[in-house]
């Protein structure tokens, strides 16, 4: 046990401090070359340029932990190359915009590399071919999912943290401690990325790195085997990951609404709607952390079966709820209004998240 101990330890202080010294080198690479996030003063309102290349120093930080602790044979081989498919698709993506079927069809590959390494949902209450078509849904869901939440500085790290935080502590209560090392190995680089991400922000993720966080978020609960708790336990990854879940409902619902096609941009995020209320960044992380930390507590409790299906419905109703009306009381009128409709529907030209495979694309 103390080996184990030891084990997870030094992989989150390989990961963390990896990624921690990468960052500050992509940085300047990536000022070098002009790979940089524009304003366009329609959903990216920073004040100069940022560099992209985060996600690439994540990345580095996560599979240098992985060497490290991780002998050969029990590396997540389909894992890693669903990842690295899905970085590879979003620095593409990055530097030349892709088509929406193109950077889904590299999504898709993405997800069939997890099919082939066994990343299904793993329960003995659903058949096998629902549970298939659920998990590839399930996957390219939650892969769009924290492309759009990657909208301001510090959001989707935060968020992935506290996520991969929850998720770590599930596979310590259930003894699936390779899952547990693997959510360390990627706490640490993330934790290392939110010190520099976090407002104002010096680097951002970019698709390349929000891709691989959604990629590996959608794979992780997918390798727990939740039938050995309880027999829905499998339902507190979903609120595990509500915030960027409701990300895609709301602006999906919105959308359809003003006519706009789901894959295209549009500045009706949750985080926008906010700022536009009068708060500040730094409070809007306050206010997620602390949002995210419930969420995941509740989760946790249900998942060991500490509280009932039926409770467990009726708080995520009180917080739908509760999260609709935080988000668009007084604002969701004004979104509906004409002048902002004909806004909407003609971005710029050379807005680069007008082209949005599935639900998503990437805002930083």
């Amino acid at each position: 046990m103390d080996g184990l101990v030891v084990k997870h330890i030094l992989c989150f202080l390989v990961s963390f401090c990896g990624s921690y010294a990468l960052i500050p080198l992509f940085l300047k690479k990536a000022v070098e070359i002009g790979f940089l996030d524009r304003p366009d003063g329609v959903i990216k309102n920073h004040q100069k340029p940022i560099p992209y290349m985060g996600g690439i120093a994540v990345y580095a930080g996560f599979i240098s932990a992985l060497i490290f602790v991780l002998p050969y044979s029990s590396m997540p081989w389909w894992l890693l190359l669903g990842t690295a498919t899905l970085m590879l698709v979003g620095l593409i993506d990055d530097v030349k915009i892709l088509r929406p079927g193109r950077k889904l069809l590299g999504q898709c590959i993405a997800v069939t590399c997890f099919l082939h390494g066994g990343l299904l949902l793993k329960t003995h209450y659903l058949s096998s071919y629902f549970t298939l078509a659920l998990s590839i849904f399930w996957m390219l869901l939650v892969i769009n999912a924290f492309n759009l939440i990657d909208i301001m500085d510090g959001l989707s790290s935060l968020v992935a943290l506290i996520s991969g935080s929850a998720f770590f502590t599930l596979a310590l209560l259930f003894g699936q401690y390779q899952v547990s090392l693997l959510m360390l190995a990627f706490i640490g680089p993330l934790f290392a990325f939110f010190l520099y991400n976090k407002p104002p922000a010096r680097i951002y993720l970019g698709d390349a790195g929000a891709l691989f966080i959604g990629g590996f978020l959608a794979a992780v609960p997918l390798l727990i085997p939740w039938g050995s708790s309880a027999p829905y336990a499998y339902c507190a990854s979903i609120v595990i990951l509500a915030i960027p879940l409701l990300e895609v409902f709301f602006l999906v619902l919105i959308r359809t609404r003003l006519g706009i096609p789901f894959y295209l941009g549009s500045p009706h995020h949750f985080a926008l709607y906010l700022q536009r209320k009068g708060w500040s960044k730094q409070v809007i992380l306050v206010f997620i952390g602390v949002v995210g930390i419930v969420l995941s507590s509740v989760a946790i409790v249900f998942a060991c079966n500490y509280i009932t299906m039926k409770l467990f419905i009726i708080l995520g109703l009180l917080f739908f709820v509760a999260w609709s009306v935080i988000i668009f009381s007084s604002l969701f009128t004004k979104c509906l209004d004409k002048e902002e409709k004909k806004t909407t529907m003609t971005p710029p030209m050379n807005y680069k998240n007008n082209h949005e495979p599935l639900v998503a694309k990437g805002k930083r």
